[in-house]
């Protein structure tokens, strides 16, 4: 069952520690079967309670699931160690389209930005019980969103999506809650929610964004919360259409107490119109990184919501980090007012990359997904042996399971990095990997 591994501990707390201890080292492996709660207790001399406390404990790290009389297991991608691991090797003179990461050649440069921020930090140094949002970045963001039609809300910052995304998700839920999520969906949030003590409802999706009749499954089983990719889907490329926003709006209406999460990552690097769903519901919010665009290590977000989750949020970071630096913020209404991205530009260029990809892929009868944004998304009969077979011949891709519930088998490409000349060449090696092709369909 756990081969020479003995868990150990008195307490429940203890033999949770232990546990998790174990799998982030890799002396437990994912899938592992843990005993039976009274064969554990029976071993540490423990009531079978403080076993059933400590697997608890774990459930709710996301460290392990319990499938009723099948028992308890490490999950496939424990939250102690992250869909990270599944990372595949570059071979050597390779190529890594693995990564998600944007083009470095159209991210802007950040000295004149961070410089122009750091001097205005001089003259107006930032303090305790200063206003934690910077009032230019608020004024900017908040006529982009009112540009896009998004209700006007409540704003504030985060370090990221995911921070704006776990902040929100603990302002309403409690733990053992359901959150509906697209399948295949951005994989560190697949990992997040469970690690919140939270259930995963996968919802399919297809070009057009979440699929209704699937909603209306998970929303009729009793998921509490759902999350939306607008625009750019990762790892699909799929981005809401005013079709499908009409369909999703009308179910949420039937459902007003669930807490909608919207991520529009994809501002900036996009050219599709945004179809929100925020409004709809009683408590939501929409939020949109700046990393895309303008570079991964810039972890900042504006999250905009009604005022209860809002208010939430910022009471909650008040007590943690307190707020996001200023001078972060400052250096973001730079790149901004300058104008240092030039949005049409950087989505002509991801465009025409992901395009080309998935029309040279077509020619080779091979079924391929990419709307929006930087990577595409390719369905696979044989997952493993795709990554593979595609790693012989010098491509490193990231594997579906990173991104996976219940849809079926895949690979995600990222185009970011590609050039006119790569197309050809790795159309061809994809086709070899992946036939026969499947059905378009993502799940």
């Amino acid at each position: 069952m756990l081969g020479e591994y003995r868990i150990e501990g008195r307490g429940a707390a203890e033999i949770a520690a232990d546990v998790e201890r174990a799998v982030g080292a890799g002396e437990l492996s994912p899938g592992q079967l843990l005993p039976p709660m009274r064969e554990l207790a029976a071993q540490l001399g423990v009531n079978p309670n403080t076993v059933a406390a400590a697997y608890r404990t774990l459930r709710e790290r996301g460290v392990i699931e319990t499938a009723g009389r099948r028992g308890s297991r490490i999950r496939p991608r424990p939250a102690t160690t992250g869909r990270e691991e599944l990372r595949v090797e570059v071979p050597a003179g390779g190529r890594d389209l693995s990564t998600g990461n944007p083009d470095p050649e159209l991210l802007p440069r950040l000295a004149p930005a961070l410089a122009a921020a750091a001097e205005e930090g001089d003259r107006r140094p930032v303090l305790y019980g200063d206003d934690p949002l910077d009032a230019d970045l608020v004024r900017i963001a908040r006529a982009e969103l009112a540009a896009d039609g998004v209700p006007a809300a409540p704003l504030t910052v985060t370090s990221g999506s995911l921070d704006a995304v776990e902040r929100i998700l603990l302002a309403h839920l409690k733990p053992g809650d359901a959150v509906a999520v697209e399948d295949p969906g951005w994989g560190s949030l697949l990992d997040l929610i469970p690690a919140l003590g939270l259930r995963t409802v996968p919802v399919g999706l297809d070009d057009d964004g979440p699929r209704p009749d699937d909603l209306r499954r998970a929303l009729e089983s009793g998921a509490r919360a759902l999350i939306v990719t607008d625009r750019a889907q990762n790892p699909t490329g799929a981005s809401v259409t005013a079709t499908r926003a009409r369909a999703l709006r009308a179910l949420l209406r039937d459902h007003p107490r669930t807490l909608l999460v919207e991520d529009d990552h994809g501002h900036g690097i996009v050219d599709l119109p945004l179809h929100a769903l925020a409004g709809v519901t009683r408590h939501w919010a929409l939020v949109r990184s700046v990393a895309k665009a303008y570079g991964p290590d810039l972890r900042l977000a504006v999250l905009a919501g009604d005022t209860v989750t809002v208010d939430r949020v910022r009471g909650r970071q008040r007590l943690g980090p307190g707020w996001v630096s200023l001078l972060l913020q400052r250096a973001v209404v730079e790149l901004w007012t300058q104008g240092a991205v030039d949005r049409e530009r950087v989505a002509k260029a991801y465009g025409g990359r992901r395009d080309a990809l998935v029309d040279a892929l077509a020619e080779r009868g091979v079924a391929a997904h990419g709307r929006s944004g930087m990577n595409v998304w390719v369905p696979v009969p044989d997952e493993t042996g795709a990554v593979a077979r595609l790693v012989q011949s010098g491509w490193a891709v990231a594997p579906g399971a990173r991104f996976r519930l219940a849809s079926p088998p895949g690979i995600r490409l990222t185009v970011s990095t590609l050039t006119q000349r790569d197309i050809a060449p790795l159309a061809d090696a994809v086709a070899a990997a992946v036939r026969p092709s499947p059905a378009r369909a993502y799940g």
